[in-house]
């Protein structure tokens, strides 16, 4: 009897009946040049490590800085509402670079495009702290998440490609990898700062040693050109075109409630994360918890992401809606903001927890990318479409809680705007978690 999460991709059509994978017509099995037709195993673990280090540097740039933020703060003497600006660039960034991942992936390769978002995170982080103006910091920060953008992008891209038959237990991985880099930031920036010296610069800087370690895994895949299962193949007769699968023209995923539903979900889930992980600190710091603690307790909240990001998407793969789950986290975090609207510091550890909880609605809407759509080409535009729509409507949210705090002298009024937003995003949730796909709709 096969395993549910053979049964789920059957249901979306990627098997056939005796449990083997079935490419969509076009382009054969991906492998690199001279290489068998079935990609070799020290390939596939290669790209499974190369998964895990690109996931563990696609969030340290923000949750280091998160936990420093008053100290750049005062060294680069920013009011609330600039550092309200600076936390609302890696949405813009995601939204902005993330449009063009598709196209660099049909022209370089999904895995080269990778290998540069890398190369672009190690270079930014190094930079940022020594440039020594806020101009040059959000420009620096800007070429970091740049990478951290395209790869974003690209990773269900590339699960779907090389693991078509274990979709739901590599997104997990790469989920629960994230999870943990961002947990470990928050973690260890502080102590890591105060033995080096206090010095903020280095307390961030050093974070792009990890971002140069997870270039090389991906150095393997640059000369790959092979798209994936489904996506179009570059038309050789004319430079710069792509031909298209007839039964998935670009533009009509507009035209789906699904689609949009998912972008909305994922845009308000964003939005809950980029202000918990660029405030969240500052707030258990106002209410008297220290520093170091402070940066502990936004680790737990992250962490809880480590097991979740693990679990969730396979339990969403076995479900044929995913509103239930979505509503259980939503439910979660309102609970979580009105305690630490209430009480911050007295139950700072519980609330922690529960936000965490709530955060873990990200590997549920990289999973749900994957099963509302039948074709690789499908997850390709969908995953493009939904994430960078989605960064796109979470812009105001950081920005906006920055002024609600300068000019309200307090915590009260943008904790009242994070719980509300999570209302929206249970109802979009619930839409996006239909047991439907696109192709259905378009």
């Amino acid at each position: 009897m096969p395993d549910d999460e053979t049964q789920t991709l059957n249901r979306r059509g990627t098997l056939n009946r005796g449990g083997a994978a079935r490419t969509p017509a076009g382009p054969q099995a991906p492998r690199l040049p001279g290489a068998a037709e079935a990609p070799a195993p020290w390939l596939l673990r290669l790209i499974a490590v190369g998964l895990v280090l690109a996931a563990l540097n696609l969030r340290p740039a923000i949750t280091s800085l998160g936990a420093l933020l008053e100290e750049v703060r005062d060294g680069l003497h920013m009011s609330g509402s600039v550092a309200g600006v600076l936390t609302s660039v890696p949405p813009l960034c995601f939204a902005v670079f993330g449009v063009m991942a598709p196209r660099l992936a049909r022209r370089f390769g999904a895995g080269a495009v990778v290998c540069a978002g890398m190369a672009a995170i190690a270079a930014g982080l190094v930079i940022r702290p020594y440039i020594g103006s806020t101009a040059g910091f959000l420009a620096a920060s800007a070429l970091a998440l740049m990478g951290i953008a395209v790869s974003n992008i690209l990773m269900p891209v590339i699960v779907k490609r090389w693991f078509p038959d274990r979709v739901g237990t590599m997104t997990g991985l790469y989920s629960m990898a994230l999870a943990l880099g961002t947990a470990l930031a928050a973690a260890v920036t502080v102590p890591l700062t105060s033995a080096m010296g206090g010095s903020w610069q280095s307390g961030l800087a050093v974070w792009a040693v990890l971002a140069a370690l997870a270039v090389l895994p991906w150095i393997v895949l640059v000369r790959d050109r092979t798209p994936a299962p489904g996506t179009p193949a570059p038309d050789r007769s004319a430079p710069g075109q792509a031909s298209r699968p007839a039964d998935a023209p670009a533009l009509r995923i507009t035209r789906s409630r699904t689609a949009w539903g998912l972008a909305c979900f994922f845009g308000l889930q964003a939005t809950a994360a980029y202000i918990t992980m660029g405030w969240m600190p500052q707030i258990f710091r106002d209410a008297g918890v220290s520093a170091g603690t402070a940066g502990v307790l936004l680790a737990v909240t992250m962490a809880m992401g480590v097991p979740l990001a693990f679990v969730i998407p396979r339990v969403a793969g076995r479900l044929k809606q995913q509103g239930p789950i979505v509503v259980v986290l939503g439910l979660c975090g309102l609970i979580g903001y009105g305690g630490l609207y209430l009480a911050p510091a007295a139950g700072a550890w519980v609330w922690a927890v529960l936000l965490g909880v709530a955060n873990c609605a990200f590997p549920l809407a990289l999973t749900m990318i994957g099963m509302r759509s039948r074709t690789g080409a499908g997850v390709v535009r969908l995953s493009a479409f939904a994430q960078s729509t989605g960064y796109l409507l979470s812009i105001p949210g950081p920005l906006l809680v920055g002024v609600l705090y300068q000019h309200s002298g307090g915590w009260g009024l943008p904790i009242a705007l994070m719980a509300g937003l999570m209302i929206p995003q249970m109802v979009a949730g619930v839409l996006a978690g239909r047991d439907r796909t696109i192709e259905d709709e378009c």
